[in-house]
């Protein structure tokens, strides 16, 4: 009712007058593609609910490119009222395939970050080759967890070995605390059933098609791993830079921002980040950004699953969408 009588935007246009939200999406695919069956159902969203959340971002916000907030990070010019930059993360070809078109239908700017190391691809990182595995029946939980504990590998208590998507995210939990070379070591008898033999990852071209079509390309880091963890944060942060650099045209560089992998950083991270040039840095904490007078550097991002805007019948809601956004608290992260 607060939405259908306008209140609740009426709400929105004054709370938030003075903001800048942030969303945060990794794939879009159109359900009839082979590789939904198998993706991670957490972080892909079919191609009809971006395409009505763009709808509604336009409804009741100004949404603004990357280069707009940089800008208005550095003083050059202020965000106009109800500021939204739509933002990807990853680098997926998906969103060449798919999210482009919707974002050029809807008129809407974007920025992609991209892990360096994934451009040209064909698998994803080792934690959707798990998930894409699992959901196709070529690897169990339990599988997995025996040869965890066989490794001796991951801390805290062994995971419950029942076949469900929790209990596998908890499996993968413990292989990211193993050292990237002990990690591919224990992978490596696995790799025929975890490559499915299709391609995930965006190539150059896509990147030069996703540039022209107003996606503006940023950094999500080298390896995709969390960077508090990283053993060379200078590769991680220049050195992603110059790779990608070096998939692009001279003209068309990358922009002087970077999303967090995995969302992880603590202050040596974020002081390295600002230290190696970034202008901007994206978080996953989930708060609204205060834009006035000017826009922190380090900025806030809110995701959302499908399950957050559908009911139970699977019908976007933009009543749950905007209880879910526009009540997000205000911070300024630095």
């Amino acid at each position: 009712m607060l939405h259908a009588s306008g209140a609740l935007g009426l709400y929105h246009r004054w709370r938030n007058a003075r903001t800048l939200t942030v969303v945060g999406f990794h794939r879009v695919l159109d359900p009839a593609d082979p590789r939904w069956a198998s993706c991670d159902p957490d972080y892909t969203l079919p191609t009809t609910l971006l395409a009505q959340s763009l709808a509604f971002f336009r409804r009741h916000y100004n949404v603004v490119s990357l280069a707009q907030v940089v800008d208005a990070s550095r003083g050059v010019a202020a965000l106009p009222p109800r500021a939204l930059l739509v933002t990807f993360d990853d680098g997926w070809a998906d969103n060449a395939e798919f999210a482009l078109p919707a974002l050029r239908e809807a008129g809407v700017p974007a920025a992609m970050f991209v892990v360096a190391d994934a451009v040209g691809r064909h698998q994803p990182f080792f934690q959707e080759q798990l998930v894409s595995a699992w959901r196709r029946g070529t690897v169990t939980v339990a599988e997995l967890a025996r040869m965890l504990d066989a490794h001796g590998g991951g801390e805290g208590d062994p995971p419950a070995r029942e076949e469900s998507l929790p209990a596998l995210r908890a499996v993968i939990a413990r292989m990211e605390d193993l050292e990237p070379a002990a990690r591919a070591c224990l992978l490596a008898p696995l790799a025929g059933r975890l490559d499915d033999g299709r391609r995930h990852m965006v190539d150059v071209e896509e990147l030069e098609r996703l540039q022209q079509g107003g996606v503006a390309l940023g950094l999500h880091g080298k390896t995709h791993i969390a960077l508090t963890r990283a053993p060379d944060l200078e590769a991680e942060l220049s050195g992603a830079r110059d790779a990608l650099a070096g998939h692009l045209a001279a003209a068309r560089p990358p922009a002087p921002a970077m999303s967090f992998p995995h969302g992880a950083h603590d202050e040596a991270v974020v002081a390295r980040v600002r230290e190696a040039g970034y202008a901007l840095a994206f978080t996953s904490v989930p708060v609204l950004n205060p834009a006035r007078p000017t826009v922190g550097w380090l900025l806030g991002r809110t995701g959302f699953e499908g399950g957050t805007v559908v009911d139970a019948r699977g019908r976007f809601r933009p009543e749950r969408l905007a209880l879910y956004l526009f009540r997000r608290p205000h911070q300024r992260l630095a």
